[in-house]
C-alpha cells in the first residue's frame, strides 16, 4: 500500500521560508515521477512543481518560479519543496503526489496518481 506523508507546513510571515518533505513507502520511489500540488479554499488544485524520477527534469508553475525549489533523495525515499519569499497567495493545503505526468511545460496528476494527506501552509502577518 502506497503511503505519502507530508511534513513541514505551518504559519509563516510574508517573505519567510518553509521546507516541505514527503516521505514515501510502499513503492519503488526511484521509479516514480513526483510532484507537489496545492489547493486553496474555493480554488481548484494546481500543480506547483514536479520532478522526474532521476531529478533531471523539473517543472515549476509560473507563480512560484525563482522562489520554490523541488528536489528528491531517492536513497531516502523523500521528496522536498524549498519555499522562499513566501507570499499570502501561497496559502493553501500542499499535497505530495507519486506517479505524476511531468514535462517542460506541464505537471499533472492522473487516475493512477497516489496522493498524500496534505500539509497546510499559511502565509500571514
Amino acid at each position: 500500500q502506497v503511503q505519502l506523508v507530508e511534513s513541514g507546513g505551518g504559519l509563516v510571515q510574508p517573505g519567510g521560508s518553509l521546507r516541505l518533505s514527503c516521505t514515501a513507502s510502499g513503492l519503488t520511489f526511484r521509479d516514480y515521477d513526483m510532484g507537489w500540488f496545492r489547493q486553496a479554499p474555493g480554488k481548484e488544485r494546481e500543480g506547483v512543481s514536479c520532478i522526474n524520477w532521476s531529478g533531471g527534469s523539473t517543472y515549476y508553475a509560473d507563480s512560484v518560479k525563482g522562489r520554490f525549489t523541488i528536489s528528491r533523495d531517492n536513497a531516502k525515499n523523500t521528496l522536498y519543496l524549498q519555499m522562499n519569499s513566501l507570499k499570502p497567495e501561497d496559502t493553501a493545503m500542499y499535497y505530495c503526489a507519486a506517479g505524476v505526468q511531468v514535462g517542460d511545460d506541464y505537471c499533472s496528476g492522473s487516475r493512477d496518481t497516489n496522493w498524500g494527506q496534505g500539509t497546510q501552509v499559511t502565509v500571514s502577518s
